[in-house]
């Protein structure tokens, strides 16, 4: 009896000692993978910020020419866009000579602290700076989840604003081109079109896989202004903001088609009187069901959707 209970004493105390190991933390391994010829993207993950994907939950570009490397965004903190830097190395020994941040959300500038640190040439669309110094803090709140994490991070506006709707950029030949249409998801949402490889790194203006989020400071309507500009476009290839490479089919049932039920039916509901509990209700989201989140955020995309056509 005194052996079995030996034993058995042991055993539980063996099983405590496991459950009190801390397994480490995971961190967001940066890795850019091909899309075309010279052409490259960080595919982030479509859940929210946590302090495993280091608030990295977007897509990443990379572009190598002749003349030196382009980075499309800079990451959600200084570390990550060191993490981010490194994994450029491993791709090409072009130097990095720009960062292009194709949005105002965080984790598309909140990284250009490390890149001016290093001499690095960070640019943006002029609509974005307002909402860049306004929301800096709030975005930083929310990557407290970040811990230690978040450490050397400095909101840094970008060092370059454009003010053109088109703009280009010749970077030894290869061909960027800026488009902005007064944004969407945020005021800066700028669409960086690659017209020699028909390859368009969206930014926030497509999500894929995964609904599509507003915010206070989004409007459907240039949204859908800027959409517009895709399918004129045409690319073969688009990196969204969110979700995986895709094709303009996907990201214009998935974006566009959700954004123009949005606007379609909070306009007749508000034209209507209808008043808006029962328009967000009545809201038909079963073709976008199948996506990620579906069932929390598009009564929220209703709501803010009727607020807005309503201000109009």
């Amino acid at each position: 009896m005194t052996t079995r209970l030996g034993a058995h004493a042991s055993a539980l105390a063996t099983l405590l000692a496991a459950s009190l190991l801390v397994l480490p933390a995971r961190a967001v391994e940066v890795a850019f993978k091909p899309v075309a010829d010279g052409v490259y993207a960080f595919i982030g993950e479509i859940e929210g910020r946590t302090y495993d994907n280091e608030g990295l939950n977007a897509n990443i570009g990379l572009v190598v020419t002749p003349a030196g490397a382009v980075l499309i965004d800079s990451g959600s903190s200084y570390q990550v866009a060191a993490k981010m830097h490194e994994a450029v190395k491993k791709v090409t020994t072009q130097p990095l000579k720009l960062v292009i941040n194709s949005g105002d959300q965080d984790h598309r500038w909140l990284g250009n602290g490390y890149f001016a640190g290093q001499g690095i040439e960070t640019l943006a669309h002029a609509d974005a700076q307002a909402d860049m110094q306004a929301r800096a803090g709030e975005q930083m709140d929310g990557l407290k989840v970040l811990k230690e994490r978040l450490d050397g991070t400095r909101p840094t506006l970008p060092s370059r604003f454009v003010k053109a709707q088109d703009s280009t950029i010749n970077m030894g030949g290869t061909l960027i081109e800026l488009k902005h249409r007064q944004g969407g998801h945020t005021p800066g949402d700028t669409l960086i079109w690659l017209p020699q490889k028909s390859v368009l790194f969206s930014g926030d203006v497509v999500y894929v896989d995964r609904v599509l989020g507003l915010h206070p400071v989004s409007r459907t309507k240039t949204w859908l202004d800027s959409f517009a500009v895709i399918d004129q476009l045409k690319p073969q290839t688009i990196v969204p903001g969110h979700g995986n490479v895709t094709t303009l089919a996907t990201a214009q049932a998935q974006t566009r088609d959700l954004l123009l039920a949005l606007r379609s039916h909070m306009k007749k509901a508000v034209d209507d009187g209808v008043d808006i509990s029962a328009a967000v209700k009545s809201f038909n989201g079963k073709p976008f069901a199948h996506l990620k989140h579906a069932d929390v955020w598009l009564p929220q995309l209703a709501n803010q959707t009727y607020l807005e056509v309503e201000r109009e």
